[in-house]
């Protein structure tokens, strides 16, 4: 069995610390600008390149570039970088044209996906503006997917998972820096954010180019259509690309359909949607990134035994990881939210439907992280078809319970049905599966999946019960606004650290050995 753990503590450090700048950016976006017209004109428009963002880069490029290049690399460092650089070449071509074509036609765009601001005078014109400026990040993210996955194939996982901390940083910096510039000139200070955007997604890619030439990738100038390694490249990513436009499309019409609610339903739900991305980040994200460089390594040896070994691994090792989270951040998701973002403009009434909308959405967050893992494995066998129907079908589910629950549940229906249709891709592909590497025993998967269930809600509820007696004791200690603020973060703290230590002895109890593996495993040096 490929031990993933290793890599997956370097990734999750670094992705904890990205997180971390992350929310940080959330953080100063709220203060800045809290929730109104020019933030929903925002959040529309950086979902315009981001719903390019994953058909260029990350999920869709490292799901084909990793198997091909991991075959490449055992032919010699040349073969290597020959793809390598032929992949960059291709990508400063097409994801360039893209670009240019989407700044060109921003206005456009800007109308096409949210007609529903078309009713607020100037919010649509605000889109489109935000949205000419943010497109080039388009090009600096596909790049740096692409340093990503070459630095994932070499092994190395901390460096990838640190570059978005910079994206952060000069996400926070940026706006910090020119909010007066805008305000002084009469113009809306959220173009300050849209350009920290750009800016940082320069910063993502240029962090990681030193250790790039420190593994040894040196720059060839080719751009060559008909090599083999690069059709095989393209064969993957096509099938990849066109499954992950599924859910792309899916947030192109929940964008529209959101349109059309109360004023502020996008920010709210994007607010809900950053926090309920640490743990995913964390966790999912990580395992499944270091597991497909290992389940492409055992697909080319055909070792498929050793490949059930380490799907199952990697399968326990994120619900292990996932489950408790999820539920320490659904039982404390209001002081959770209090405490990130209720300063400056952002305010206790928007408190409210932020929190209600995170504990739908974590919901989900376990399935997700099950999703990346076990799709990782049809895409090192150099299968994408499969995720790609999978990926449709839930669309599909997506998009009818959408139009179906939005009158009734308002924004709550958008995170319920992301739960929903994330537990129906995976019940699909993990059917599939089987055709992949045979046949899986699930029983034992099932049955430690229910004890870690069992263990997080109690966990869970131990930790909401826990804030609410602190919040009565602290709560009179002081009145100026930093100690009031440290008093929360001091009793979000404690009730999540007694959360998880219930949660563990709870695991002890009901006999789930593992748990004290994988402790061992991640704090091991």
């Amino acid at each position: 069995m490929a031990d993933i753990a290793k890599g997956v503590r370097a990734f999750t450090i670094g992705t904890a610390i990205s997180r971390v700048m992350g929310l940080v950016r959330e953080q100063v976006f709220a203060h800045l600008y809290g929730s109104s017209l020019s933030t929903d004109a925002f959040n529309a428009a950086f979902r315009i390149p981001n719903l390019l963002r994953d058909l260029f880069a990350e999920n869709a490029l490292s799901s084909a570039f990793v198997p091909v290049l991991t075959t490449q690399k055992q032919k010699g460092r040349d073969a290597e970088n020959l793809l390598a650089s032929n992949i960059l070449n291709t990508l400063l071509l097409v994801v360039g044209i893209v670009t240019a074509a989407g700044i060109f036609f921003s206005p456009t765009l800007a109308k096409f996906i949210a007609f529903g601001f078309g009713d607020i005078p100037g919010k649509i014109s605000l889109t489109g503006k935000l949205t000419a400026v943010m497109f080039p990040f388009l090009l600096f993210i596909a790049l740096a997917a692409w340093a990503m996955s070459i630095l994932n194939t070499e092994g190395e996982f901390f460096i990838p998972s640190l570059a978005p901390a910079f994206f952060n940083l000069f996400s926070i910096l940026t706006p910090i820096a020119l909010f007066a510039y805008y305000t002084k000139r009469g113009r809306d200070p959220i173009l300050a954010m849209a350009v920290g955007v750009t800016v940082g997604g320069l910063m993502q890619l240029l962090v990681q180019a030193p250790r790039l030439v420190k593994k040894g990738f040196r720059y060839k100038r080719v751009l060559n259509f008909k090599d083999p390694e690069f059709r095989r490249v393209i064969a993957l990513f096509i099938p990849v690309a066109i499954g992950l436009s599924g859910s792309r499309i899916n947030v192109f019409v929940n964008t529209q359909l959101i349109s059309l609610l109360e004023e502020r339903s996008l920010t709210w739900l994007n607010y809900a949607y950053r926090i309920m991305h640490l743990p995913l980040g964390l966790f999912g994200i990580a395992v499944g990134t270091v597991a497909l460089p290992a389940f492409s390594r055992l697909a080319s040896e055909g070792k498929l035994d050793e490949m059930r070994t380490t799907l199952l691994d990697s399968l326990k090792m994120v619900l292990f990881l996932t489950i408790p989270t999820s539920a320490v951040i659904a039982f404390l998701s209001s002081p959770l939210t209090s405490l990130i973002f209720e300063h400056g403009k952002f305010t206790a009434a928007d408190t409210v439907p932020v929190a209600k909308i995170l504990i739908l959405y974590i919901l989900g967050v376990p399935f997700i992280s099950v999703l990346r893992n076990v799709a990782g494995v049809f895409y090192a066998t150099k299968d994408p078809k499969l995720p790609m129907m999978a990926s449709f079908a839930s669309v599909g589910i997506n998009i009818v319970l959408n139009l179906t629950l939005m009158h009734p549940l308002g924004y709550s229906a958008f995170p319920l049905s992301a739960t929903i249709s994330a537990v129906a891709n995976v019940f699909i592909l993990y059917l599939l599966l089987p055709r992949k590497i045979g046949t899986f025993d699930s029983r034992p998967l099932a049955a430690f999946a229910l004890k870690l269930i069992v263990g997080g809600l109690l966990g869970g509820l131990a930790g909401g019960l826990f804030y609410k007696i602190l919040a009565g004791s602290l709560g009179s200690l002081g009145s100026s606004v930093v100690v009031k603020l440290l008093i929360k973060l001091l009793n979000v703290i404690l009730s999540g650290s007694a959360a998880l230590a219930v949660f563990y002895g709870i695991c002890l109890l009901l006999g789930v050995r593992e748990v004290q593996g994988y402790v061992k495993r991640f704090t091991r040096l």
